[in-house]
Parts: C-alpha cells; structure tokens; sequence
C-alpha cells in the first residue's frame, strides 16, 4: 500500500498539489485523473520519490520513504517502474538495448540479461523486434518496449503518467488491455495519471479526481461515475 499524508509541492509561486491525503492499496490499478494543470503529474513525481514534497509524508507499507537519501533511496526506486507519455527511449539503441539498460546498471552479467530479455520481449508481445530500431516501430511497438523497460528490475509498483495519451484509439485499447493483463499476471500495484477518463472506466479499480491541486473526490471507479459528486467530476464526465 501506498499511502500519502498531507503532501504539498510547490514550484516558485504555484502550489501545484495542496495538502494530499491518499491511499492507494496494494495490488490494484488506480487512476488518478484531472484536467491540464490539475497537479496530477507532481503528485506522481512525489509519489513515485522523483521528487521531496515541500510538507507531508510519503509510505510504502508502513515505512515512511520520502526521507530517505543515498543508496536507501536508490533502492526503493529500483521497487519502481514508470512509463511515459512521450516514451523516453534511447534513440541510440535498438528495443532490446533500450530494455537492458537498466539491467545493465545493476549489475547483471550479459547471460542473465539475455535470459531477462527473452522474458520481457515475450511478456510484452513483441518478441519478433527485439533487434528494431526505434525509427522501425510503431507508437505502441515503442510503448511495448517502455513497459518492457519499467518492468525489468521485478518493480513493486508501476507508475503510468499519461501512457497512452499520444496514441490512437486501437492502440490505447491494446495497451490498457496489456497493462491490466500485466497487473494480474505479476501481482503488481498500478498507479495510473491520466486526463482520459474513458482510460479510467475501461482499466482502474479505484480512481481519486484531483482539481487545482486538491483531490475533490475518491471511490470506486463504479460510485464515482454513476454518482459524480464533485463539479470537476461532472464536467470531464460529461465533455
């Protein structure tokens, strides 16, 4: 479980989230949703420990995790895997490379790459491009290859913040479809950010809607959509 008390964060005059209390229980997909300029993507930052929250307190199963420095803090990271709108590949390697690198940063003999390699590749769907290079792939080819990525240290966690936001209808469907199917097969928590609120309906257990850097409203993906109780709600259900 991941739990968040009172965190704030600010940058210069703007305070992008306010006083945030949430939690999010272990072993479920849940979406965090707001409009542009809501505080959804600093409040990932905060909870995945990119970043120190100006107030409050980040918890990973009970041990408090936004204080740690050094080699503690490389460590719960490594507990972590993100995937991001705009991919973040290496253009300078192929699919398999991009995968390996942080196999290669930790550690791993070439043997026990290539046998991690073959897992991913496989795990993701996309065996046949291990050696493509990033120009020879398509969106979700390169979002396959950024999951396979995240998921290679065996994370705890995997952080989603806008995944599927510059793909194509057909395309979103199919990486929802992995990502839920990813999420039951390695038991693994999801915490996904997203505008999309069709995401939300079609993937997340539990949703919390965060607006000007408030969560005005919390639940079950069904309660929140059958009975919005916050106007932010209504409006993003109803655009």
């Amino acid at each position: 479980m991941i739990i968040l008390k009172a965190i704030s964060k600010s940058y210069g005059a703007v305070t992008a989230v306010k006083r945030v209390d949430l939690a999010v229980p272990g072993g479920c997909i849940y979406g965090i949703i707001g409009r542009s300029g809501a505080g959804k993507s600093s409040l990932l930052r905060v909870m995945s420990l990119l970043e120190t929250p100006d107030t409050g307190e980040v918890y990973y199963n009970d041990q408090r995790v936004d204080t740690l420095r050094g080699r503690a803090l490389l460590e719960q990271r490594r507990k972590m895997g993100m995937i991001f709108q705009n991919f973040n590949l290496l253009g300078s390697r192929n699919a398999a490379g991009n995968i390996a690198y942080p196999l290669e940063i930790a550690g791993l003999t070439r043997k026990q790459i290539e046998k991690r390699l073959d897992e991913l590749l496989e795990l993701v769907d996309i065996a046949d491009k291990r050696k493509a290079r990033l120009r020879e792939l398509s969106g979700g080819q390169k979002q396959r290859v950024a999951i396979a990525r995240a998921l290679a240290a065996n994370p705890e966690v995997l952080f989603c913040d806008e995944a599927t936001s510059s793909l194509d209808p057909q395309t979103t469907r199919s990486i929802l479809a992995l990502i839920r199917d990813l999420q039951q097969r390695l038991k693994i928590t999801v915490v996904l950010i997203t505008h999309q609120m069709e995401v939300i309906r079609e993937i997340c257990h539990e949703v919390a809607v965060l607006d000007e850097g408030i969560i005005v409203e919390r639940g079950s993906v069904t309660e929140v959509f059958e009975s919005p109780q916050a106007a932010a709600t209504r409006e993003m259900i109803h655009a």
